[in-house]
């Protein structure tokens, strides 16, 4: 009876996370209907009268990036002092890019700038050139620094608590500096809780988008039927074959994967720029620049104290941020792991500013060649995009020359990074509920593989992108309030690093 009480408390934060997701997967399949209304009702609620709080916390996500990133910090290092990087910067840049963006931007590449040209906010005319460069400036604006500030203090706070302080890699060890040894009791248990909870969440809105996606694009392209059976026959099949690799322990594998699926990426997005409108793109990524720039503080700070246009706001901007605080716990944990020995300095730079200009090439590029395509007259598939942003990337793809080739790269892209990401947020969260073991369970692996794919499926019958986007709205909400805490516990840390540093410093010249 002791052992199994202490085996219990042993595995605390694994059994309830479990308890929590399993109970929404059963709320799913028994009431699907009632989940849908239930959870869009919080949604409403959420972001009527606290939408404010999923802006006014990624400015001050920024505010304090930027304050590391050049502030008097900038040169300590997230490892020891003489600790090197152990990536080179394009892999490491890379690597940022494909663990942050991957999925979301090829779903939404096309998908968002024609959606915002099609039905733009603020009164702007439907498909006009100003709802065009207002749907890339929206686009950019919600893929750029906004999302990276998110995941770069997440991934800060454990990788000061696994390189510098050689605690565990859990989000709880962040807090070290507040509350010190308390993070291996219950208020670290509590922490780790949520954020398994958010972070499985925000994989499972992913991993719904995807199926989405890939649904469309066979449909597209083979003329399959994209219905639910389809859409479930793909989560199935992606289940299977991300669980094997985690069985038979394919690590390898899968990162020669995500190398090879960053040069399809790249390949693709030249070969869009040559067939496609080049001049047309290559102005409107410098014009699109300058207008982000100069738009970015009244898109940052901007609320619906009137409610005239909530509806849009909760729709794209609220969750996007409330999206991205979800999936934070899994992206921050793969930079952490990809940056050590990087200064805070370098470390800013490489995840707020280059990924951005990527984010803006890519909209861009895809999304400018869909709206040319619509300005031109030779498409008309705005309106259908907006209802399903899914089928975008196959629609414009199949306008250009070897369109059917293009498509069926596609989805190649697509699948591969599917698999990838869930192979990979599968291994964090079997480390989050292991106490930060690195080498988890194969069968702690499994139910989390099992439960991810229970929710997306669950959340894709009850509501589709609606159920998709209520549910990761409401549970980002309490985490954003964790990582504005862990803030605090960077700072902490920093400063009296810091002091520490300077001494050091002292010293040696000294010597």
């Amino acid at each position: 009876m002791k052992s199994l009480l202490e085996s219990f408390r042993s595995h605390i934060v694994f059994i309830v996370s479990a308890i929590i997701i399993f109970s929404i997967v059963i709320w799913g399949i028994v009431s699907p209907d009632f989940m849908n209304k239930t959870t869009t009702a919080f949604m409403d609620l959420i972001t009527q009268n606290v939408g404010w709080f999923y802006v006014l916390a990624t400015v001050l996500f920024i505010v304090f990036c930027l304050y590391l990133g050049i502030g008097p910090y900038r040169h300590m290092k997230l490892g020891e002092r003489d600790s090197k990087p152990e990536y080179s910067y394009f892999a490491w840049i890379g690597m940022l890019f494909a663990a942050g963006m991957g999925v979301g931007l090829v779903f939404w590449g096309i998908g968002e700038p024609l959606s915002h040209f099609a039905d733009p906010p603020g009164g702007i005319k439907a498909e006009s050139q100003e709802a065009a460069e207002k749907g890339l400036v929206l686009s950019v604006f919600h893929w750029g620094i906004h999302p990276w500030a998110i995941y770069a203090i997440v991934a800060l706070g454990i990788a000061f608590a696994k390189f510098r302080k050689n605690l565990p890699g859990l989000v709880s060890s962040t807090f070290y500096p507040l509350i010190g040894d308390r993070i291996h009791n219950w208020p670290g248990k509590l922490i780790d809780i949520a954020a398994i909870v958010a972070t499985t969440v925000g994989i499972a809105t992913s991993f719904g988008l995807s199926t989405m996606q890939v649904g469309s694009g066979l449909s597209e392209v083979f003329g399959l039927p994209n219905n639910t059976t389809t859409q479930l026959i793909i989560l199935i099949t992606v289940t299977v074959i991300f669980l094997l690799s985690v069985i038979s322990g394919l690590d390898k594998g899968m990162k020669y994967l995500s190398i090879s699926n960053l040069g399809i990426a790249g390949a693709l997005l030249i070969i869009v720029l040559i067939l496609g409108p080049t001049v047309f793109l290559i102005e409107h990524i410098f014009k699109t620049i300058g207008q982000y720039g100069a738009g970015f503080f009244e898109l940052s700070f901007n609320t619906t104290p009137y409610m005239a246009e909530n509806e849009w706001m909760s729709t794209w901007t609220l969750f996007y941020w409330a999206w991205i605080i979800s999936w934070s716990p899994f992206v921050g944990t793969f930079i952490a792991r990809v940056s050590k020995g990087r200064t805070l300095g370098e470390f800013m730079m490489g995840v707020l500013i280059v990924p951005t200009l990527v984010t803006i090439f890519w909209f861009v590029v895809f999304g400018g060649t869909g709206i040319h395509m619509e300005l031109t007259g030779q498409a008309d598939f705005a309106s259908e995009i907006n209802e399903t942003p899914e089928v975008g990337l196959f629609q414009v793809l199949d306008q250009l020359p070897l369109g059917i080739l293009l498509n069926i790269t596609s989805l190649i892209l697509i699948g591969i990074f599917f698999i990838t990401s869930a192979n990979s947020a599968t291994y964090v969260l079997g480390v989050f509920s292991s106490s930060g073991d690195l080498n988890p369970r194969n069968k702690i692996l499994v139910i989390w593989g099992l439960l991810i794919s229970s929710i997306a499926t669950v959340l894709l019958l009850s509501g589709g992108l609606e159920g998709l986007q209520a549910i990761a709205t409401i549970t980002a909400l309490p985490f954003g309030i964790i990582i504005l805490i862990m803030m605090a516990a960077i700072f902490r840390s920093l400063k009296k690093e810091g002091t520490e540093y300077n001494k050091l410093e002292e010293k040696e010249e000294d010597w």
